[in-house]
């Protein structure tokens, strides 16, 4: 027990304090045990409204728009998506001549835009993503012949 004294309007009280359980307390004045019960201040309750994540894009029957990876057959230059993200823009059309250093679409990935490059000369064969798609790494972004 803790032994406090105190002088209350000329009045000497020796208080020992013991034991707090929960809201009680075991008090002792002048030699009387009492059982206190202490107030509790409630804390005051933080509501945080989050902002919450923005739903994947859908197709028009509800599917995901997510591109897959390229599959290993099939003849042309494939320009893939180097990391997941979302297409920004395609900058070419079916049929354009493009050089190897050429930016063919912008990829955004983690905040950042990438440019995609064509990786070598040729001319745009098929365009397998939009603006807007949401594609994996190693998808098929541009096909070249």
């Amino acid at each position: 027990m803790k032994e406090y004294k105190y002088k209350i309007n000329g009045n000497i009280y020796k208080v020992a304090v013991g034991d707090i359980d929960n809201n009680f307390a075991e008090v002792e004045v002048n030699g009387v045990p009492y059982k206190v019960e202490l107030d509790q201040a409630k804390k005051p309750v933080t509501i945080i409204n989050a902002p919450r994540p923005s739903a994947a894009p859908r197709n028009a029957e509800g599917g995901k728009v997510i591109a897959k990876p390229a599959s290993t057959g099939g003849g042309g230059h494939k320009v893939v998506s180097p990391l997941p993200g979302t297409v920004v823009s395609v900058n070419v059309k079916v049929g354009d001549a493009v050089k190897a250093s050429d930016t063919v679409a912008i990829l955004e990935a983690m905040k950042m835009e990438n440019a995609i490059h064509a990786g070598r000369d040729g001319v745009v064969k098929s365009i397998e993503a939009n603006a807007g798609d949401a594609v994996l790494e190693g998808a098929v972004i541009i096909t070249l012949d």
